[in-house]
């Protein structure tokens, strides 16, 4: 790789600031319903607004760090993020609350530029390496952070807040130091910001089955697990009366079993089994896993069900994402990529918006039932449809 230093740094700087976001993933739902005393509609609607920002600011932010570069744009966001979190830390009204969302929505929109500077700092060999270093910071926060915040919660929820304030705004210091600033590839910056809202870019995708069928299967992915983004942790609060520590190790339970599957064992499974027959079993194994989350009875019950869900979603995500990347030409590559990032990011708003809405006026049960349901439809598309259209696109089954 070109530039390794510089590629630890956007990992620790990644990796630093998700320990913040994840700190707050297992006690924000909880702490809206005991603190703010609102509903679980509510409370999905305070996860939704995050994503809603994302999606709206990825691409502003993308075009701006193409103009003055991606350091500037990265450390602002940092210190926006570190605004969210103290400004949670304090919230007492539910406004607050959703303040504090939206501008952690807007720091948390950089991930995409990180991207960005990680495709500038390497060959075009070693990017889906270095790409790959953007998912196991993910992975690792998502691991770690719910730990934390599960066990500082006991310290109540200022605390915790100021924990993912000080995380992120370490971030931003370690970046605004020592990160040094990429070499921009205007050209290639202005191809994707030409195509990131391409509506004949889209057109294009659905007029082929198989690259309109994938998009379309990650989109229903992303949805039926979004509809426990916030429930999850109200389902361990009203249902199985967990405290936020245990809602922490539930987390973390989640986290380590697809960090597991998605760092070695889908490798392995690679070797021996078709792409089209991992699609099939990690979303049958999703669907029995999201259908049981309301009927695992106690912690290690809970705890079964949750690795036979992340078994599946950790076979199914890389899987969807690599046969998207795999159909896609050379040349479509950026432009499908980024269509199939924003249908994701619009399945993580309605997800959560589903989700608590089922949660408060249909049933608990109903926010994993629907994701349950979602997840057979692409276990039914991925074994009657899936083989035929990629073979009908690319005159070979995989």
């Amino acid at each position: 790789m070109k530039n390794r230093s510089a590629l630890a740094l956007i990992f620790t700087t990644v990796f630093i600031d998700l320990l913040g976001f994840g700190i707050l993933i297992p006690i924000l739902p909880t702490f809206a319903t005991k603190e703010l005393h609102v509903d679980e509609n509510a409370v999905g609607i305070a996860i939704a607004v995050y994503s809603l920002v994302q999606f709206f600011f990825n691409s502003l932010l993308g075009g701006l760090s193409d103009k003055h570069g991606r350091k500037p744009v990265i450390v602002i966001c940092l210190l926006l993020n570190a605004m969210g979190y103290f400004i949670f830390a304090f919230t007492k009204s539910y406004a607050i609350l959703i303040v504090s969302r939206v501008i952690g929505g807007i720091g948390g929109s950089s991930i995409g530029v990180a991207q960005a500077y990680i495709a500038d700092v390497t060959t075009k060999e070693d990017r889906s390496k270095g790409m790959g270093m953007i998912g196991a910071a993910f992975g690792l926060g998502f691991v770690f952070g719910p730990l934390i915040g599960g066990l500082l919660s006991k310290f109540g929820y200022t605390v915790t807040g100021l924990a993912s304030a000080g995380f992120s705004f370490l971030a931003f210091i370690v970046t605004m130091i020592l990160l040094p600033e990429s070499n921009i590839n205007r050209e290639q910056a202005q191809i994707r910001k030409r195509k990131l809202f391409d509506v004949a870019a889209v057109k294009k995708i659905f007029r082929k089955k198989d690259l309109g069928l994938l998009v379309t299967l990650f989109f229903v992915l992303t949805f039926s697990v979004a509809n426990i983004y916030g429930t999850f942790a109200l389902l361990g609060y009203e249902v199985y009366h967990f405290t936020d520590l245990q809602n922490g190790y539930m987390y973390g339970v989640l986290g380590i079993s697809g960090a597991i599957v998605q760092g070695s064992m889908i490798r392995i499974i690679n070797k021996y089994i078709r792409e089209t027959k991992i699609v099939v079993a990690g979303s049958f194994f999703m669907m029995i896993g999201l259908a049981l989350l309301p009927y695992g009875g106690n912690f290690f019950g809970l705890a079964i069900v949750i690795i036979i869900m992340s078994l599946g979603t950790g076979l199914l995500q890389p899987t969807l994402l690599s046969l998207i990347s795999e159909v896609a030409s050379e040349s479509e590559q950026g432009a499908v990529l980024g269509i199939n990032q924003s249908f994701s990011a619009f399945a993580r708003v309605l997800g959560p918006l589903w989700g608590g809405f089922a949660f408060e006026f249909i049933g608990y049960q109903f926010p994993f039932f629907t994701g349950a349901l979602f997840t057979f439809f692409i276990v039914l598309l991925s074994i009657f449809y899936l083989p035929k259209a990629i073979k009908a696109d690319t005159g070979e089954e995989l």
